[in-house]
């Protein structure tokens, strides 16, 4: 296509450092009107038009970065330990009809291999810090998935009817399946819930 722009102009490089490094702008000449973006390792990543004015490169950057940001919030609202506590507990009531007995729900850091554990003789929950940026219906569903394990500890035809009563359990294996592959941590983990 003649006549495309294909780098940035000047504005648009001082768009882009203002919003850094907390939100990253990708100027892309194939894209032609829309703008999209998601969270990637902690940072807000956008997608724009090359062909966009940096004044509406501005505005439509600082609304995108606010939705996406509020979209992600549910499951990064849960930031403290008794945060993510309180959640297991209105889950297991809600949809598990208070089956579930644990002693604890944490956030680990030190998780790479997999979503989630639980330790079935202690009734402790331990939850990868990855998740805090995941919508809250995928962190809804690893939480229950873990909260089943306090009593059914196999992953048979019982255990599989309990895990799928979370809300849209279907999609958020879906969701982790992709962020295991293409989103954050993918050092050398495989994104297993177990």
């Amino acid at each position: 296509m003649a006549g495309r722009r294909r780098t940035p102009t000047r504005a648009q490089l001082e768009v882009v450092d203002d919003f850094a490094p907390d939100v990253e702008i990708r100027l892309s000449a194939r894209r032609e009107r829309t703008i999209a973006g998601r969270m990637e390792r902690g940072r807000v990543i956008v997608l724009a038009p090359m062909s966009m004015d940096a004044t509406n490169l501005r505005r439509s950057t600082s609304d995108l970065v606010e939705r996406v940001r509020r979209r992600n919030s549910a499951a990064a609202g849960q930031a403290s330990d008794d945060d993510l506590m309180l959640r297991a507990a209105e889950l297991n009531d809600k949809y598990l009809e208070g089956r579930a007995e644990f002693r604890s729900v944490r956030w680990v850091g030190n998780m790479t291999r997999r979503w989630a554990s639980c330790s079935v003789d202690s009734g402790r929950i331990r939850v990868s810090d990855r998740l805090k940026e995941v919508p809250g219906y995928v962190l809804d569903s690893v939480i229950i998935h873990e909260l089943v394990h306090t009593w059914i500890p196999d992953h048979g035809p019982d255990f599989h009817a309990w895990a799928a009563k979370a809300p849209q359990a279907e999609r958020a294996a879906g969701y982790l399946e992709a962020y295991g592959r293409w989103g954050v941590g993918r050092d050398d983990d495989s994104g297993d819930v177990d």
